[in-house]
């Protein structure tokens, strides 16, 4: 048995999940994983960034007793990618918001950044951050 290697994904709600998951893949270059659910209802989705990594998604829940209340449209992801002039073109081409027109940052990074259906903003970059410290 192998050990998976540790990562971090990013995981929200959103009111149309069905609608943002077309958004995420269609415009931005997700991959469809896995969707679970029935109709507009999304239980569980996970998306995978062609370059590693990934996001997980589903339906907001019109429960009391729901265990993860998570507020549509208040997420923030950065997405390290090794194109993010690619992603830009294809966000303006299909009408997206611009948050941030792609710019070097002062630290060596090109960034840009989109605005979904959902309020939710995405940065795509090249910075992947800086090595791990000894210890």
């Amino acid at each position: 048995m192998t050990t998976p290697q540790p990562q971090v994904w990013p995981a929200f709600r959103a009111h149309d999940a069905r609608a943002l998951i077309r958004f995420l893949v269609d415009v931005l270059g997700f991959e469809e994983t896995v969707v679970y659910g029935e109709g507009d209802r999304v239980d569980h989705a996970q998306l995978s960034w062609p370059e590693g990594g990934g996001v997980m998604l589903g339906s907001v829940r019109d429960e009391p007793d729901d265990a993860w209340p998570a507020v549509p449209g208040t997420a923030a992801c950065y997405v390290v990618t090794a194109d993010p002039m690619t992603v830009h073109a294809r966000a303006v081409a299909a009408g997206a918001t611009i948050v941030r027109e792609p710019a070097t940052t002062d630290y060596g990074s090109k960034e840009c950044s989109v605005r979904d259906p959902e309020g939710n903003l995405w940065s795509f970059g090249t910075y992947a951050g800086e090595p791990r410290r000894a210890g």
